[in-house]
């Protein structure tokens, strides 16, 4: 029974209407499908011009009638993104067209593609490890510049090859210990034992190096919660709109016009920020406006930053005051005071320790806007240290750095307490499985297939 994989096809452009349209072939019979489906406008066929070459010419429906003037593209395993032959259209941007396109590649033998399917044959066939196959998923959701540059910087092997200098360091360390056990009648060197506890060190802190930048890398790829509050009228709404570039919530001057919280994705001081508008707070005897509020204040406790809102036009409260105090407890918080395009109100005078940036800022004429993206900016900053590419940027590379790095420790402790060495070597196997659970040299197929499932199809 043939062992070989499926030819899978996929549109690999996002639904609707758009300038481009692409079909995607991978798998063994792809250059044959890709035949039989295109016609070139030459003396050629498509598999006499040399791989990687755009050709012109035409795609061809399931009954060989021409359904679109478009480019080919074809590349032999294994120089090709899944390590397998490939092909590729490039299209009108049509959906109809697409589609009748994916018609005959199926009819010619082509399977749909899965979730994530072009990448996971891409890891199966070695052209990527995991760390860059997660990369291709995170560069295709970033949601600020900087999140781009770390996913390219992970793609192009920036991290594989950090972990790859530990994973070499603590070889080098055990290859040493079964050297010992194979010849026990050796005396380990006072001098090489010192090296290699020098060793088991410098790799213990380049893990706890890559294990801080974890909560970074969960920022730049998923962005920061950022809760808008504030009393009713405050300016929430106004400021989410002004923020996206368009009319995300509705804003009136009736107080309690926010029920329920919104969300929307931006980008601010390079900072990928997910703005949440809540309900204003208040005491209400409204039961829906007391569920918004409730709302309100469990999307408070759960932010990563609180942008409190005073209306800059109206006399400061007392309830105010509290709600600054609150979010301080919380979390790191800007205070933020609007409508400043309407006569202000006297702002009193704080004494909060710490005191929190204060900006003051107007929806409405966008004056003040740059200087709060400059605040947010200044309370994530940018790690210096850390080149792109080089962040963790998901729970489950976190969690093999956070085990890779306490089986270094409990190794490098064990040598000093002179431990016997086929005991160290458990510790630094385990270690090492752990970074091989990074890269995916040796990982689970059930972790494999939770992974590509989150890629969309096509990719």
């Amino acid at each position: 029974m043939s062992t070989q994989p499926d030819t899978i096809a996929a549109i690999s452009t996002p639904p609707g209407p758009g300038a481009i349209g692409i079909l995607r072939l991978s798998g063994p019979r792809s250059l044959e499908i890709a035949a039989k489906t295109f016609c070139p406008l030459g003396p050629k066929a498509l598999t006499d011009h040399a791989p990687r070459t755009l050709v012109y010419g035409d795609l061809l429906d399931a009954g060989g009638e021409p359904i679109d003037r478009c480019l080919c593209t074809f590349s032999r395993g294994p120089q090709s993104y899944t390590g397998e032959d490939t092909a590729e259209f490039q299209c009108h941007g049509s959906p109809m067209v697409l589609s009748l396109g994916l018609e005959a590649l199926f009819a010619l033998g082509a399977r749909q593609a899965g979730p994530g399917e072009f990448t996971r044959r891409a890891f199966l066939n070695g052209q990527l490890d995991l760390a860059q196959a997660e990369a291709v998923g995170d560069l295709l959701e970033a949601r600020g510049r900087e999140g781009a540059r770390h996913a390219a910087g992970q793609l192009s092997g920036t991290l594989s090859r950090r972990i790859g200098d530990i994973y070499s360091a603590l070889v080098d360390v055990m290859a040493h210990f079964h050297a010992v056990l194979d010849y026990p009648d050796e005396d380990i060197d006072p001098f090489r034992l010192e090296e290699l506890s020098h060793t088991l060190e410098e790799q213990e802190g380049a893990l706890d190096h890559l294990l801080s930048t974890c909560r970074r890398g969960r920022q730049v790829t998923r962005g920061i919660s950022c809760a808008l509050v504030g009393r009713p009228n405050a300016g929430k709404s106004s400021l989410l709109n002004a923020l996206a570039g368009y009319d995300r919530a509705i804003v009136t001057d009736i107080p309690g016009t926010t029920r329920d919280t919104l969300e929307v994705n931006v980008e601010l001081g390079g900072v990928p920020v997910r703005l949440i508008d809540t309900a204003g707070l208040r005491e209400s005897d409204d039961p829906i406006e007391r569920l918004g509020v409730e709302r309100s204040r469990s999307a408070m406790e759960e932010a990563e930053l609180i942008l409190v809102l005073w209306d800059g036009s109206a006399q400061v409260t007392e309830e105010d005051g509290d709600l600054l105090q609150a979010a301080l407890k919380l979390a790191p918080t800007i205070l933020v005071n609007t409508k400043s395009d309407l006569p202000s109100a006297p702002i009193p005078f704080l004494s909060l320790n710490p005191m929190p940036p204060v900006v003051t800022l107007s929806s409405k004429t966008g004056q003040g806007l740059s200087e709060l993206e400059a605040a947010v900016a200044a309370q994530f900053p940018k790690p210096e240290d850390v080149p792109y590419g080089q962040l963790l940027t998901n729970q489950r590379q976190e969690e093999a750095a956070r085990r890779a790095r306490q089986a270094v420790a409990r190794a490098r402790k064990a040598l000093e307490a002179g431990v016997t060495p086929d005991a160290l070597l458990t510790d630094v196997e385990e270690a090492l499985a752990a970074l091989g659970e990074l890269t995916g040299q040796n990982v689970r197929e059930d972790i494999i297939a939770r992974i590509f499932s989150k890629f969309c199809v096509g990719k």
